[in-house]
C-alpha cells in the first residue's frame, strides 16, 4: 500500500496555492474549487478543496520531512512563510517547527531520519 494524497479543507484557494507553491510542491491542477501538488520527491501529492464556510479548525495536521531541516526553513522565512519558532530537537527523536496555512491547517516541518520508522520504541504486532 502506497499513500496516494491528502485533502486539505481551504477557505481562500488563491492564498493556499501560493502557500503551498512556496512551500515547494509543484501544482499540478489548478480550479477555482480544487488544487493539485505533487511532492519534489516521491509520487505523493497533496489537494486543496475548496470549502465555503469557514469551519473551526479541523484538527488537520500534515507533517513535511526534509534532510536540511534549518537551511529549508531559513529559504521558507525569506519567502515570507510565517514560521515563529526555530527547528527543535524533540523528545520523540525529531526535529521540528511548525506554521499553519492560510486556513488554519496545521503544517510541521521536521526530520526524523531513521527514527520516523524505526524509532527504538517501535512494536512489531502479529498480522491480522
Amino acid at each position: 500500500m502506497n499513500l496516494n494524497q491528502v485533502t486539505l479543507p481551504v477557505y481562500d484557494m488563491d492564498s493556499a496555492t501560493l502557500f503551498y507553491r512556496k512551500l515547494g510542491l509543484t501544482q499540478i491542477v489548478d480550479t477555482p474549487h480544487y488544487a493539485r501538488f505533487v511532492c519534489p520527491q516521491g509520487n505523493s501529492t497533496l489537494s486543496l478543496a475548496l470549502r465555503e464556510q469557514k469551519e473551526n479548525n479541523s484538527g488537520i495536521t500534515i507533517y513535511f520531512e526534509h534532510d536540511q531541516l534549518d537551511e529549508w526553513v531559513e529559504e521558507l522565512k525569506e519567502k515570507g512563510l510565517p514560521i515563529e519558532v526555530p527547528p527543535e530537537d524533540k523528545r520523540y527523536l525529531w526535529r521540528e517547527t511548525f506554521l499553519f496555512d492560510p486556513s488554519g491547517n496545521k503544517i510541521i516541518l521536521f526530520y526524523a531520519g531513521e527514527n520516523r520508522v524505526n524509532p527504538p520504541w517501535r512494536v512489531t504486532l502479529p498480522p491480522l
